[in-house]
């Protein structure tokens, strides 16, 4: 028999506030976190907004000042997450527990980018005669301007270190990048290790920032982001006929995944079950959904069979919804191929609509939605829905919180590049 894996512990920094309290409650109220971007000055930008994280210091959750201080918003921000579950779970301080046990995997995004001391140096260095920059002197500046720790900073990897070292957690250590699907994957494959035995307890999610130059510019050339700067708090519009991109988000969400019987044995409090995973390709293009939706078809196939349920047993779906033309239409293509007849009645909704598109950061987050919607039985609303769109044509929580009891959630993330996550979560029953 294969072991079963739990959440005993939840934490998570989002522009909706800084713990899960806050975020889940500010999502039944329908609020929006997007607003104008004061990280850098994006007034020349076609997107003038994003939903940031407001307020945080990292100090104000964790010690050692100084670890942290040249370190990237993804790893100051999954710092204050992960103060915050090990916590819940009782693990912060908890020597009983062989911390070599403990591993981490996490889906987190980029570090430092040192923008300003970049393009300084190019223009610094750009010799116009020669339409050419002029390599011996950028050499010469930028080991002048730019910080060592800062540099390696920028590598994903460092976070999952200052992590397991800062809290004493000696099990495997991973991190991927799977663009939008990356904390998903990362949830679902410290599942598998904890079910083949390689660790007791698994701390697990992502964090990402992408609201910088590099970040906008990118998903502004791709023509993914909405424009809608008139209204920033209404941009994010999850399959409304008039949805026009998403809105870029930046944050962390952290669980801490645990052997059922080793939770049970150490009273831990048991807030759900992971009892899906499932994962696929589109093996289509670089930046879209395949049109036919079949890698997200096949990957809810695969998270509903490893969950052992069927689809009717399953009340909600914490859609990926990022208010794209193809991707809302492809998601609700694929929720209705599997569900059948029951795809009329599932309930569905996208907290992008609020929280923006935190990235690699972005299905940890939703999945503790998703749990907090199972333990509390009320659903986060789809805000900004007023058009229908013919096209998806399921029950998307209009702009409103619905109480509902469910049982069974499945959350979903498709990635720039075809990457399909879906996750199933589950009222506990012993």
């Amino acid at each position: 028999m294969r072991k079963r894996v739990v959440i005993t512990g939840m934490g998570a920094i989002t522009p909706l506030g800084h713990s899960v309290e806050s975020l889940y409650r500010s999502q039944l109220e329908g609020k929006s976190g997007v607003g104008t971007i004061s990280h850098f000055n994006a007034a020349r930008f076609p997107t003038k907004f994003a939903a940031q994280v407001k307020d945080y210091d990292v100090n104000r959750f964790v010690g050692d000042s100084y670890r942290w201080k040249n370190c990237g918003l993804n790893t100051q921000f999954a710092a204050g997450a992960t103060q915050q579950a090990l916590a819940d779970a009782g693990l912060a301080d908890n020597e009983k527990v062989d911390r070599n046990r403990i591993g981490i995997y996490l889906g987190c995004g980029e570090g430092v980018q040192d923008f300003h001391h970049l393009v300084t140096l190019i223009a610094q260095s750009y010799a116009p005669d020669k339409r050419k920059v002029e390599t011996p002197i950028f050499e010469r500046g930028g080991l002048r301007e730019f910080h060592p720790q800062r540099e390696l900073e920028q590598e994903m990897h460092t976070t999952t270190a200052h992590l397991g070292a800062y809290f004493n957690l000696g099990g495997p250590n991973y991190n991927c990048l799977t663009a939008c699907a990356a904390s998903s994957q990362a949830i679902g494959e410290a599942a598998e290790l904890i079910r083949h035995g390689d660790a007791d307890i698994m701390l697990s999610g992502g964090s990402h920032s992408m609201i910088h130059p590099f970040g906008v510019t990118g998903f502004n050339l791709l023509t993914a982001l909405s424009t809608h700067n008139e209204a920033p708090e209404k941009a994010s519009r999850p399959f409304d006929l008039n949805r026009d991109g998403f809105v870029l988000g930046e944050g962390a969400g952290m669980l801490v995944l645990e052997e059922l019987e080793h939770a049970k044995r150490r009273g831990a409090t048991i807030y759900a079950e992971l009892t899906g995973y499932g994962s696929t390709a589109d093996a289509f293009r670089v930046t879209d959904s395949h049109p036919d939706g079949r890698g997200a078809i096949a990957c809810i196939q695969g998270a509903v069979k490893d969950s052992g349920l069927n689809p009717a047993q399953i009340g909600y779906v914490n859609a990926h919804g990022t208010s794209t033309q193809v991707n809302d239409r492809v998601e609700s293509l694929a929720v209705k191929h599997v569900f059948g007849e029951a795809a009329r009645t599932v309930a569905v909704s996208s907290t992008k609509s609020m929280l923006g598109h935190l990235i690699a950061a972005a299905g940890a987050v939703e999945l503790i939605i998703s749990i907090m919607a199972i333990r509390n039985g009320v659903l986060p609303p789809t805000i900004n829905y007023e058009t229908p769109d013919p096209e998806c044509d399921l029950d998307y929580i209009p702009n409103q919180a619905r109480e509902k009891r469910v049982d069974h959630v499945l959350s979903n993330s498709f990635g720039f590049g075809g990457q399909n996550i879906s996750l199933i979560v589950s009222r506990f029953d012993n």
